[in-house]
């Protein structure tokens, strides 16, 4: 039977250096060496041991094992973050209350995600439970080495973090944090002397000599930046040796892991990839991003459809406008779900069982989520650089225009306007992301996945948000025409019309007509090998077939709207009315049939 569970180091000198451990601390010792960590846990264990408490070691780094002898489980880190959260979760709800744990090095998870981001998602979901289930638990993080954002969500999250220096063969422990405690021990560097007891270091001399021997990286030094930011860092001299005719025998190896952190590891799409992106358009695409991890396959398929014809049809690809979009990356909306208590409502929507049960909870947290500040910057720069033109926040889940699952309709892309004060713009783009992320969690979506197996999927989504095309005209903005295509034509209504050619339906103003179809209103049907034919038959058919209302932006409300066409271009000084419309004779109005424009 165990003893009276009595929290401790292991070290009583250190206990009271730290005012007293208590059930449910976590402690975070930000080390330069794993000898250093191993210097900690092994009397901690100890203590574990010999107080007859559960001791749990998760392993899961390369590095040396710190422990053995002990109850040992070992995560899946390889199988992604979601799998390893969960095995750790349910490690931790099997042993209960009043347990001790050790946990491998914590930068070891940052390295093998390449995610400053998800290791610090990660200590947010745990370190919680942890302290609710009255347990102690040992974290070791290698100092200097992680964006600033990852780890003060770990420092905002933890009861202690403990910096640990070694100098002249003594270790030497500065707490940082110490959480409900005196404050009397911050920031104070204590010597652990041979007796075991921790003596403050009160001279200035010693204090610099410890720090100055820290390797501290310096106000400039690139080993604050994230995982990101290095790696992609590091492949930009590749990439300018390819420029200047150079090429250097390690640019197939960045361009493969960089694609990886991308796009995923998506089979299907692999060859495309690696047949028409080069490292010079990931390099492009990780300076328009917001935040990390995959763009998703709308971002993707964009950008492959745009390389195709870079390369075998460059003609056309002269004729289209720069792409300048942006893309929000998905790790931005796993940090999304875990700040704002949205993580463990998702994992239940796995179970078909009761997948239903919490959507409006989900909704409206996600409606009223908050975003980091890192996150918020990068959306002010956007904002910037995007001045008052228009723009379209579209899904690009992770799932979402892959082989086999489109998800036509199911997720949601949101208009803006971008027109007025700063803070209404800001304000107008962050709902527009909240309202794609909460279509995540929709019903309509959520039966779509339930219904090809996919909830148990781990469905991150992205973000693209693209300029609007078009021009203004007066009031109301919108592109002249658009439409959608698509690869095969399911509308033989002629002889002559080739399926394979595909079919293109069009439209006049946002393409939103062409996408959602409206039962009061119609598309211009254009089969692609033969685009001078109509399904119509007569000139009185055309006429009622035509299309009579329009979708732009409202610029004075800053709003999506649907009208009447010939209301809608009536200010636009530039639509051209002759390549659209036909009359039937000079005493009726024109109405819409794209006939000069084919």
């Amino acid at each position: 039977m165990a003893r009276l569970f009595t929290p401790t180091t292991g070290l009583p000198e250190l206990d009271e250096v730290l005012c007293g451990v208590q059930r449910g601390d976590n402690i975070v010792w930000q080390i330069e060496s794993l000898e250093d960590y191993l210097a900690l846990v092994r009397p901690y264990a100890g203590a574990a041991r010999d107080s007859g408490r559960r001791l749990i070691y998760f392993r899961f780094a390369d590095h040396p094992a710190l422990l053995s002898g002990v109850e040992t489980h070992g995560p899946e880190t390889e199988s992604g973050f979601d799998v390893f959260v969960d095995q750790v979760h349910s490690v931790i709800e099997s042993a209960g209350r009043e347990t001790f744990y050790v946990f491998d090095c914590l930068s070891c998870l940052a390295d093998i995600w390449q995610s400053d981001r998800m290791m610090g998602n990660f200590f947010r979901l745990t370190c919680p439970r942890l302290f609710d289930l009255d347990t102690v638990t040992y974290f070791g993080l290698y100092r200097n080495r992680h964006a600033k954002s990852a780890t003060g969500v770990i420092t905002n999250t933890t009861q202690f973090m403990i910096d640990v220096f070694r100098c002249r063969e003594r270790l030497y422990l500065r707490p940082l944090k110490v959480q409900h405690r005196s404050a009397a021990a911050m920031n104070l560097i204590h010597a652990w002397e041979a007796e075991g007891q921790f003596r403050p270091v009160r001279d200035s001399g010693t204090v610099a000599e410890i720090l100055a021997n820290s390797r501290w990286p310096g106000l400039e030094d690139n080993q604050t930046v994230s995982h990101w930011q290095r790696q992609f860092a590091a492949a930009k001299p590749v990439a300018a040796a390819r420029r200047a005719g150079f090429p250097d025998p390690a640019e197939w190896e960045w361009f493969a892991r960089l694609s990886r952190l991308l796009f995923g590891d998506d089979a299907a799409m692999s060859r495309l990839i690696d047949e028409y992106l080069t490292l010079d358009d990931l390099l492009t695409v990780r300076s328009r991003m917001i935040g990390t991890g995959v763009i998703g396959g709308k971002a993707l398929g964009m950008l492959l459809s745009r390389a195709v014809l870079r390369r075998d049809a460059p003609q056309l690809e002269a004729r289209l406008e720069a792409h300048d979009s942006f893309y929000v990356g998905a790790e931005v909306f796993d940090t999304f779900l875990v700040h704002n208590g949205l993580w463990w409502i998702r994992r239940r929507q796995r179970d078909p069982a009761t997948y239903l049960n919490e959507i409006g909870e989900a909704r409206r947290r996600m409606l009223e989520g908050a975003f980091s500040p890192s996150t918020l910057r990068q959306f002010e720069g956007m904002l910037e650089y995007f001045g008052e033109w228009p723009f379209i926040v579209r899904s690009s889940s992770r799932l979402e225009d892959r082989y086999g699952n489109a998800f036509a309709g199911q997720y949601d892309s949101v208009f803006c306007a971008n027109r007025g004060p700063w803070e209404r713009r800001l304000g107008d783009l962050l709902d527009a992301v909240r309202q794609v992320y909460a279509s995540t969690m929709c019903e309509q979506a959520l039966r779509y996945r339930e219904r090809r197996g996919l909830l148990g999927e781990n469905e991150q989504m992205a973000v693209l948000i693209m300029r609007v095309s078009g021009t203004a005209g007066g009031r109301y903005f919108h592109p002249h025409a658009a439409g959608v295509g698509l690869s095969v034509n399911p509308y033989r209504w002629n002889p002559r019309i080739d399926m394979k050619a595909g079919v293109i339906r069009l439209v006049a103003g946002l393409g939103t007509r062409a996408v959602d179809r409206n039962d009061d209103d119609y598309t211009r049907l254009v089969a692609l090998n033969a685009p001078e034919l109509r399904p119509e038959t007569n000139f009185g058919d055309i006429a009622r077939h035509a299309q009579r209302r329009m979708d732009a932006i409202d610029l004075k409300e800053s709003r999506f709207v649907s009208g009447p066409f010939a209301e809608m271009v009536r200010d636009h000084p530039d639509f051209p009315f002759d390549l659209f419309t036909t009359r039937e004779d000079h005493g009726k109005p024109a109405f819409l049939t794209f006939d000069r424009l084919l």
